[in-house]
């Protein structure tokens, strides 16, 4: 395999690490409670750690997310961490916030939780691109 190509799975694993830890340790814990505001009849019942499908789907779009850095890193200013962090901000940006204003003004989704979802990736976005960055930067 080629060098780019184990730098892309690399990547795409690190990202689902990333996030399936966080994950579980803020969505499925400590914030747990903003999936218990009314109305909780949006959310699918969670009675163990998502399906094998949910991580299959993860994976291609966390390979989509990888491909995307690569396709525009050259064009985006700084080291890698910068690079990176422009980037996660600018997936947040192009990304969460069309859908969380959609999932606010058309769906029956508590304000908290999509004020959550919002600010979590604000903070996660970034630090994704950074991970991404780090792995792929040359």
């Amino acid at each position: 395999m080629g060098k780019a190509i184990v730098k892309v799975i690399l990547a795409v694993l690190a990202v689902m690490v990333f996030d399936t830890i966080l994950g579980a340790f803020l969505c499925g814990g400590l914030f747990r409670w903003v999936y218990e505001l009314e109305p909780t009849n949006v959310w699918k019942p969670m009675e163990g750690p998502p399906s094998h499908l949910y991580f299959i789907g993860y994976a291609v779009l966390s390979l989509i997310l990888v491909l995307v850095y690569m396709l525009l890193k050259k064009g985006l200013p700084g080291n890698r961490v910068v690079k990176g962090l422009i980037f996660g901000l600018c997936v947040w940006a192009v990304g969460t916030l069309p859908g969380m204003w959609a999932t606010y003004s058309f769906m029956t989704v508590a304000t908290g939780a999509v004020i959550f979802i919002t600010v979590y990736e604000l903070i996660f976005s970034p630090i994704r691109g950074i991970i991404i960055a780090s792995i792929c930067g040359k």
